[in-house]
């Protein structure tokens, strides 16, 4: 039994203005966090030639920020409980600042993983951290609005950020990408200062320490085994055992969280169906699809000898796809169902994955645009069922556990969805430090097939999903509309 936790205790009842304010605090951190995560990508060439490595070998640079947040997301919410959301909340945009500030003037490759690493411990503890406060903030009737209001930045964060990306490396220099940060995050900490209520509980359970150390060993050597593994720098011998350590850490927290009495994640909420279903087929599907951003600028600027500019813009139709998707998701779902929504839409994926395989020197620019368009909106269409579903059969008091694992692995599919992404196209690229255009092109392309039926292969996880679940969410008027 899980003791029963004290209900949270703001330090200042929040007043309207905080009410007022408190959305547009969240929005910015939440704009910060989703527009570093895709300004990236395209300035992955330019920081592969400044740097003196492979464009390939660039991936981990962005799975290690991924997989910093899903190593640390775990502790955020205990975090918040002990020391209170006002500070915890600040220490985290304080770490993310700091750590773009020392990517910003990172000298080789592996510096710049590691201050990747400080910025995901930052934004570990920013996204959870601002959703609870949220949550405490608004009563049920205005927490849908204000969220939803809360979602958009992050759909104008990945529609921006490869446009800005590419500008800035076409007119100033790779490391201002990591400067823009700067000025944000300080605006957030005076923000959050001045605003933010400050939550804590009055008893909070002991952290689970064993658990983060199995856990967070355990999925950070499962990463690094990919990475490697891609690199071909260590023999099978040794890969295979890194391999057996890592499923024995994982093994190891899963045993240990089915007996203690407070586990760093709630694995018993894998009993719940719906759960079950669209937290596992989230992962498994974002192991298909997950690395395609990391692909598209490989394949428009090495590839097709696009500038970082126009592989921007290349890149923008899929998040307007995904914004102009907030009209029509709700009526989907409620005319659909979720079984049939995440079955079909999961198959339309992969072949619109394999159909990328035909993007080559001479099609025509208007093709590529309304490809990249239709597969933002089914990708829009497909994040958010998963990540409403998740919450349909989950009891009043487990919400807080559901949100985290379900964060967890999705940052975790994310990282691992790069590095799959990377070993599939580095299998079919014979040397990518000489490989000309057309090879790369073609690697590239058959790497798009090889992920389009790895995603079509994931919808068997929602087979076992039933005629009716999720209703009680699609049917609600409030239904979430951001992807």
């Amino acid at each position: 039994m899980i003791a029963a936790r004290t209900n949270p205790v703001p330090e200042v009842a929040p007043g309207s203005s905080v009410k007022q304010l408190l959305p547009w605090l969240v929005a910015v951190a939440f704009f910060m966090e989703s527009l570093d995560t895709t300004i990236l990508n395209t300035a992955v060439p330019a920081i592969a030639q400044a740097l003196g490595v492979a464009p390939l070998s660039m991936k981990a640079v962005l799975s290690s920020y991924t997989l910093s947040l899903a190593v640390f997301i775990p502790v955020s919410g205990w975090m918040a409980d002990r020391f209170g959301t006002r500070r915890v909340f600040s220490s985290a945009i304080g770490l993310f600042t700091l750590g773009s500030l020392l990517c910003g003037i990172s000298s080789n490759i592996h510096v710049l993983v590691a201050c990747r690493i400080l910025q995901g411990c930052g934004g570990a503890m920013m996204m959870p951290v601002a959703r609870l406060t949220m949550v405490r903030t608004f009563a049920k009737s205005e927490l849908i609005r204000s969220m939803t209001f809360v979602a958009i930045p992050g759909l104008i964060g990945p529609m921006l950020g490869p446009v800005i990306g590419g500008f800035i490396v076409g007119y100033f220099h790779w490391r201002v990408i990591f400067f823009v940060n700067l000025p944000i995050g300080l605006v957030g900490l005076y923000l959050v200062h001045r605003y933010l209520p400050d939550y804590r509980e009055k008893n909070t359970h002991p952290l689970d320490v064993m658990g983060l150390v199995l856990f967070g060993s355990g999925v950070a050597l499962l990463s690094y085994v990919l990475e490697v593994f891609g690199e071909h720098t260590l023999s099978g011998g040794v890969i295979l055992g890194l391999l057996a350590l890592a499923a024995a850490l994982l093994t190891g927290y899963g045993l240990r969280a089915a007996r203690t009495q407070f586990p760093l994640l709630k694995l018993g909420l894998f009993r719940v169906r719906t759960f079950r279903a669209s937290v596992s087929g989230s992962y498994f599907t974002r192991l298909g699809i997950g690395g395609i951003p990391f692909l598209f600028p490989l394949l428009y600027q090495v590839g097709l000898g696009f500038t970082p500019i126009q592989s921007g813009l290349m890149m923008m139709p899929q998040a307007i796809a995904a914004m102009s998707l907030k009209v029509t998701m709700p009526g989907i779902l409620r005319r659909f169902g979720y079984r049939r929504v995440l079955i079909s839409n999961t198959l339309i994926l992969g072949g619109l994955i394999m159909i990328f395989a035909t993007i080559g020197a001479h099609t025509p620019v208007w093709l590529v645009v309304a490809q990249v368009f239709v597969f933002g909106f089914f990708t829009s269409l497909q994040y958010t069922s998963m990540n409403t579903l998740v919450y349909a059969d989950v009891a009043e008091a487990d919400t807080s556990s559901a949100s985290t694992i379900a964060s967890t692995m999705q940052q975790m599919s994310i990282s691992f969805g790069v590095a799959t992404a990377s070993l599939a196209t580095a299998f079919f690229v014979p040397d990518r430090f000489h490989a000309t255009p057309a090879e790369m092109i073609r690697g590239i392309h058959r790497a798009f097939v090889a992920l389009g039926g790895l995603t079509i292969l994931s919808a068997i996880v929602f087979r076992e999903l039933k005629q009716g679940d999720g209703d009680t969410v699609s049917q609600h008027k409030g239904l979430p509309e951001g992807g």
